[in-house]
């Protein structure tokens, strides 16, 4: 397994638009941890291209998902600066490959997280406000044909996220008891609460900056964490406009360009 083949290759197919075969098919050994020092490779050239990182995502915090997956944890990617898009916004196509839609809480917080033994009590006191918001999920490997491997080198199928604009302290609502509706071009395509994800979204943050303790990187202040997806991911073609509405939290839209 070469680390810096593979980053170059997930790399390639995100410039080209073009997918690229599972690197699980390429070699059966590749282990989650080789994956995460792929993802790493990814975001060091990204970062040496003058990109930042702006916060972490999480994904499959679902049992539904994780069992998909055959995996018994959820996995993290990295955010940067340029997958943020603006509430309400359009998105173009060109800048996707085979895109999902997923709705989440946001958490930007307000002091360092560093593992091991975070608890749920140390992500309240260190998160500043939530919002709603949705992640656009995206895959390099060609009809999303992967495994927990894939993903995890994929930096977590990141691609894009949109942040709704009404800051809510975690004192002000539930977040388990959250209720949350995703409408795709006007008509319900899912629903979902909070207690999706780990029981607990506040539970997503710690069990993520515990995970990062393993390779000694810290959530940082002013960093964005998405917290997971509160239902399934709904596949965009171009025209679709998603909106998000979380109860408490107030809602986040984007378009994707025809």
């Amino acid at each position: 397994m070469s680390t810096e083949l593979f980053a170059n290759q997930l790399l390639q197919a995100e410039q080209d638009r073009m997918g690229t075969v599972a690197l699980t098919e390429q070699d059966s050994t590749l282990t989650t941890q080789d994956a995460y020092k792929v993802q790493l490779e990814i975001i060091k050239q990204k970062l040496a291209q003058g990109q930042s990182i702006v916060g972490k995502k999480i994904g499959l915090t679902s049992l539904a998902m994780q069992k998909l997956l055959g995996v018994d944890e959820p996995d993290y990617g990295h955010l940067l600066d340029g997958m943020v898009v603006e509430n309400g916004s359009e998105l173009s196509f060109d800048r996707v490959m085979q895109p999902k839609v997923e709705a989440e809480v946001a958490f930007v917080l307000k002091k360092d997280l560093k593992g091991p033994n975070v608890t749920p009590l140390d992500v309240i006191q260190a998160t500043d406000y939530v919002l709603p918001s949705l992640e656009i999920v995206d895959s390099r490997v060609k009809d999303w044909k992967i495994k927990l491997q894939d993903t995890i080198a994929d930096n977590a199928s990141s691609s894009h996220y949109v942040l709704g604009g009404k800051p809510v302290r975690l004192d002000q609502v539930d977040l388990a008891l959250a209720g949350m509706v995703l409408t795709k071009n006007g008509e319900i395509i899912n629903t979902g609460v909070g207690a999706a994800a780990l029981g607990n979204p506040i539970n997503c943050v710690a069990w993520l900056a515990n995970k990062l303790s393993e390779f000694d990187i810290t959530l940082k202040a002013g960093e964005v964490i998405l917290s997971g997806a509160l239902s399934a991911a709904v596949e965009a073609n171009p025209g679709d406009v998603f909106t998000a509405k979380i109860a408490h939290l107030g809602e986040v839209s984007v378009r994707f360009s025809s």
